[in-house]
């Protein structure tokens, strides 16, 4: 699982795209995100993003890609990734199956754990796993077997429990004296030269623009394509079309706001950058399965069963 392959790096055609930005979600009052998905995904292509990330696969083999390495993956692969390092994990499955859960995703911020480390002693230890990290880390199968459990409880794990786990995660990496780095010594991820692709610099613009009106018209001129062309490959990097996309990032914004409590849902919707209430209410049952006034009363309802809870 943690040979390399011999003369895959330079001429690995995965990796001579430049890789897409993803945009990773780490909601309102938490501290880092954590969720699984299936295969296909729209997430599985060459891709890179700011924050660390360790990934378990849960089903499935296949080939793996982190910087300008290759491997080989199956059922209990656990992988580190530093900040910015381009990685892609494709599982070889017949045309047309899908797979429910291909591998479990915990994402976090450097800043985060980077706070924590200077708020207590006893965390300096991650600093050489964290270090480490900026090459990848492939681990022993007996350290992704243990991480398993602990991946699969946080998926459902609100509150302090939640970091408890986390930190139990990181101390079972940093004690398996197996792990691999995976990219060469010499491979230096360049996320400017990333971020000043056309598709990307599209993807940031829209994350910073989202309570505009963006159209796909405009959109496209930043890229200098027509709108055709732009749409196509829109569709290609992300596996969706690009309205479905701002949508998506909108609806996660209204989440976010609705979960503060303070805005009236009228204000939200114009706030994210829908143009009226019906519209908004109609994309958030889409994507949420609730409408969004259900949204915030299942989500008081959860803050005041926590409450009851501790004051137990």
């Amino acid at each position: 699982m943690t040979d390399r392959i011999p003369g895959s790096r330079a001429r690995a055609s995965n990796m001579a795209a430049t890789p897409d930005l993803e945009l990773v979600d780490v909601r309102q009052g938490e501290s880092f995100a954590i969720w699984s998905h299936g295969y296909p995904y729209r997430t599985v292509r060459w891709h890179f993003h700011p924050e660390y990330e360790i990934q378990l696969i849960t089903a499935t083999s296949g080939k793996y890609f982190v910087g300008d390495f290759i491997g080989q993956f199956q059922p209990g692969n656990l992988v580190l990734l530093g900040p910015n390092l381009p990685h892609n994990w494709i599982s070889d499955v017949a045309p047309g199956e899908q797979v429910p859960e291909r591998g479990i995703i915990v994402q976090f911020p450097g800043e985060f754990i980077n706070h924590g480390i200077h708020a207590f002693a006893e965390l300096h230890e991650l600093e050489n796993l964290l270090l480490d990290a900026q090459a990848g880390l492939v681990f022993t199968s007996a350290t992704g077997a243990a991480a398993l459990p602990i991946m699969r409880t946080l998926l459902t794990t609100r509150g302090c429990k939640r970091i408890q786990l986390f930190l139990a995660l990181l101390d079972l990496m940093t004690a398996d004296d197996g792990r691999v780095a995976l990219a060469s010594h010499g491979y230096i991820p360049d996320a400017l030269a990333y971020m000043s692709s056309r598709l990307n610099h599209v993807l940031r613009f829209i994350a910073e623009n989202l309570d505009t009106d963006l159209r796909e018209s405009s959109l496209a001129e930043l890229t200098q394509q027509s709108a055709s062309a732009f749409s196509r490959s829109f569709r290609k990097h992300t596996g969706m079309s690009c309205i479905q996309y701002i949508n998506r990032l909108r609806i996660n914004g209204a989440c976010e706001l609705l979960m503060q409590g303070d805005l009236s849902i009228t204000d939200i919707c114009f706030r994210v950058g829908f143009n009226n209430v019906s519209n908004f209410n109609r994309h958030f049952l889409i994507q949420k399965g609730v409408s969004p006034s259900s949204f915030r009363k299942y989500q008081e309802l959860n803050m005041a069963s926590r409450n009851l809870a501790q004051a137990a």
